[in-house]
């Protein structure tokens, strides 16, 4: 069955026993904004790391679906409100004011997201609640769902500011204890840290592993049967070391350093870049530029240590799939000669 019935297009709509009701009608309205209100009920459900107040939440959109139910028809007494849960929501606003110290003056919204976010639900709420008002005066409204709503308006309130006195303390706690962290650490420590932070560690491309990777590369190079130069570079192209395996061809040593070096300058593999340099890619023509030192074809991989580039390998010595299979090789064994 289509969700779409194509009945209101003529701009009416119907209630639980009652058809062609006018959208415009209070009644039709009043159900808007509660259906607007539980919505962003469970955008605050959704958001919350809270299992009580998620909890809390879900019990009043509950409560709201059936209000809705007895705007829709009226007269049936299973959807009237039941006053317990008036007095539950008297009782979790007066729990959460006595758990802080409250400012008597008025509240400027948008202190944290998450209070933002129940202040916007509280002036829906008191949205429905005009609505509720003018829809009592015309068609009656039931009692208790006028005092729930009421009631409403003033937990969601509370709730936002309860919000922001949880996070605020729950902030300060971190920076206490932050800070005492830092107060006993030295300087290289706290850098250490930092590096460990980003996933760096105290990782670089220096010469010894450079020597390394270049021989963990050649070992894969001779299992294969390809005579292969094999060139990393530093992350600023630089080379810093150049093996030249016997029987390697003449040319293979400058592509080998012009591959290290292209990785580096494009921050990605030349086999990619190749990809990309076809007519009509992104950087077709690129082997032109930078006076030839740009190569297009498999071998040359960028090197990285967590987020930043610690330098470049280049392949050259078999066809690009052979050249690119190996500075793979040496991506894959990078982390045991860091």
């Amino acid at each position: 069955m289509s969700i779409y019935t194509k009945t209101g297009d003529n701009g009416s709509t119907k209630l639980m026993k009652l058809q062609n009701v006018s959208k415009s009608d209070e009644r039709i309205q009043l159900l808007g904004n509660i259906d607007e209100l539980t919505s962003n009920l469970g955008l605050i459900k959704a958001s919350s790391d809270n299992a009580d107040i998620k909890n809390e939440i879900e019990r009043i959109q509950k409560n709201l679906m059936t209000i809705m139910a007895c705007i829709a028809d009226q007269f049936n007494q299973q959807h009237k409100m039941n006053e317990a849960e008036v007095i539950h929501l008297e009782e979790e606003i007066n729990r959460m004011e006595s758990s802080f110290s409250r400012k008597n003056e008025f509240i400027l919204p948008g202190q944290t997201k998450e209070s933002a976010q129940i202040d916007i639900a509280r002036t829906v709420a008191r949205r429905a609640e005009r609505w509720l008002a003018v829809v009592d005066r015309k068609f009656n409204a039931d009692s208790g769902a006028k005092k729930y709503m009421n009631r409403l308006a003033d937990y969601l309130y509370m709730l936002a500011r309860y919000t922001d006195f949880m996070l605020s303390k729950k902030s300060d706690k971190e920076t206490t204890f932050s800070t005492s962290i830092q107060r006993d650490r030295t300087d290289d420590e706290i850098i250490s840290a930092v590096l460990q932070k980003l996933g760096l560690g105290n990782k670089n491309m220096t010469l010894s592993s450079a020597k390394k990777l270049i021989e963990k590369v050649e070992e894969r190079a001779k299992e294969v049967g390809l005579n292969a130069v094999i060139a990393v570079c530093g992350p600023d192209g630089n080379p810093i070391a150049v093996h030249v395996m016997d029987g390697a061809y003449l040319a293979s040593f400058d592509i080998a350093m012009k591959k290290a070096y292209t990785s580096v300058a494009v921050k990605m593999s030349t086999k990619r870049l190749g990809e990309l340099a076809k007519p009509g890619e992104t950087f077709y023509g690129i082997d032109k530029a930078d006076n030839g030192r740009m190569i297009i074809f498999g071998g040359g991989v960028p090197l990285m240590a967590g987020d930043m580039m610690i330098g470049g390998l280049g392949v050259s010595g078999g066809t690009s799939e052979e050249d690119s299979h190996l500075a793979d090789y040496g991506l894959e064994v990078l982390d045991k000669v860091l």
